[in-house]
């Protein structure tokens, strides 16, 4: 089990080398320069050329992308082009806003799509079973943006229960900051937990034909002991690895959430960064994404190991 765990952490690192060196590539043919952004356009040539020193615009492209990874494998994410403030201080700041907002989200998929996927699944053949199917179509065709703009106009604009926008801060109570995000939080769950109920539905129809179920239950337990200790826990297999990619798709929608519901969090300071030009803040903010992706399904891979003990095992059948 432990030369599993090395070879993932290899896997993990190799991946993560591979993304930095192509978001690197890719900022650097997109055009516009920060330098010229920051000066506006009628700069002058010498100051020009002195800021691109001073920003290290001058040097050449390999010795840039060598002083990045460095950097960054030292926990020094840069000075911002437009604020001229270290970046690290700029996403706590906003991690304060979206690591609530994302396990918010990913705490409210896990809860409805496994209620309603264990629903679904032990009422097959009734009607309720099937509307929840149905339901889980309109939750998968509906954009979280145009969710949250329905949410607004019902709970804010027409209740008057949440407020429409904005984030009061943390200093403002937990009440409120809670309140502020229970919005958004939904409207990032809803296609997420559509998909993942549907997967739970499928994997636990399966499992429930198998013959340990009726094995189980001619030992006496009741229904709700085998399915939630023996059929549940066989069928977490494909749900975990569902929950791993939804991960992902949570993290890039908060990008739109956050400018639809005003969320001063890491999606709003990516689509500023890139309206600015701000280049380090915007390749730095994409790494860190794609490390909490990659990071993400490396813990699902790990998770496997323990939900499933016949993966710990080698084709020669010895444990390791």
């Amino acid at each position: 089990m432990s030369l599993q765990l090395f070879k993932k952490l290899c896997s993990f690192l190799l991946t993560m080398l591979a993304a930095m060196v192509l978001i690197f590539l890719v900022l650097q043919v997109l055009p516009g320069d920060p330098a010229l952004v920051m000066l506006g356009p009628d700069a002058q040539p010498d100051t020009l050329a002195a800021l691109h020193t001073q920003l290290g615009l001058d040097q050449p492209l390999v010795q840039r992308f060598a002083s990045w990874v460095w950097e960054m494998a030292h926990g020094d994410l840069g000075i911002s082009y437009a604020y001229r403030v270290p970046v690290s201080g700029m996403v706590l700041e906003r991690l304060a806003v979206t690591l609530p907002l994302a396990l918010m989200a990913i705490v409210i998929t896990i809860v409805v799509s496994l209620a309603l996927g264990v629903y679904a699944a032990t009422n097959n053949h009734r009607l309720r079973g099937q509307a929840i199917m149905a339901l889980t179509q309109f939750g998968i065709a509906v954009p979280n943006f145009w969710f949250g703009l329905l949410l607004i106009l019902f709970f804010s604009i027409y209740l008057g229960w949440f407020p429409a926008g904005g984030f009061p801060g943390w200093s403002a109570g937990v009440g409120p900051a809670l309140q502020a995000l229970l919005l958004p939080a939904c409207a990032l769950a809803l296609v997420q937990a559509a998909i993942l109920t549907r997967v739970t539905r499928a994997a636990l129809l399966e499992v429930l034909h198998d013959d340990f179920i009726r094995t189980a239950r001619s030992t006496g337990l009741s229904r709700r002991q085998v399915l939630w200790r023996h059929a549940l826990q066989n069928a977490m297999v494909p749900v975990a690895t569902v929950m791993g990619l939804q991960f992902a798709s949570l993290i890039a929608g908060t990008i739109v959430i956050e400018n639809v519901f005003a969320l001063p969090g890491l999606g709003r300071l990516i689509f500023q960064a890139v309206e600015q030009r701000d280049l380090i803040v915007v390749r730095t903010m994409v790494v860190l994404l794609v490390g909490v992706v990659v990071a993400m399904n490396y813990l699902v891979d790990i998770a496997y190991l323990f939900i499933d003990p016949r993966l710990r095992v080698r084709p020669s059948g010895d444990s390791q």
